[in-house]
């Protein structure tokens, strides 16, 4: 399937946000004693990719996920599920939030004992059903503007 270059300049706007939101994860995590999963090699899961299993065993791909008691070598138990996502236009917005509720709240009732905070980080145009929506689910939502991220690029 071909890709446009639109939709490859799109998925670079979402690696930068998602790039700019590791070292304030990382830092958090510092702080708090907790352990920052997160996509790359780890020892105590196979692949590279940021993958949690659910109660069924379904396979959930994410951007971040805060342990308490992990390492490199050990999984701890989620303190945070956090996802982050950029959106261009609003036609596609409420089905982004769709997947995301789709892979983070299996996981939420999987360690519901741990109470594990949810959260998205969202750029780009999303709709206030969209918006409202995770919010009503129990997410905790920060939304920066198309017209800020625009501004962030032209610096």
């Amino acid at each position: 399937m071909a890709e446009s270059p639109a939709h490859r300049f799109g998925q670079i706007v979402g690696e930068v946000l998602e790039s700019a939101i590791a070292p304030v994860l990382t830092a958090f995590a510092k702080e708090h004693g907790l352990y920052l999963d997160k996509q790359g090699e780890r020892p105590c899961r196979p692949g590279k990719r940021c993958t949690w299993l659910d109660h069924n065993k379904n396979k959930h791909d994410l951007d971040f996920v805060l342990e308490r008691g992990g390492s490199t070598e050990r999984l701890g138990v989620p303190a945070a599920f956090i996802e982050t996502a950029w959106r261009r236009y609003t036609k596609h917005s409420r089905n982004k939030a769709q997947e995301i509720q789709g892979a983070i709240l299996p996981l939420a009732e999987t360690y519901k004992n741990a109470r594990p905070f949810v959260g998205v980080v969202l750029a780009g145009v999303f709709t206030h059903g969209a918006l409202k929506q995770l919010r009503s689910l129990g997410f905790t939502v920060l939304h920066f503007s198309y017209e800020s991220v625009v501004a962030a690029f032209k610096k």
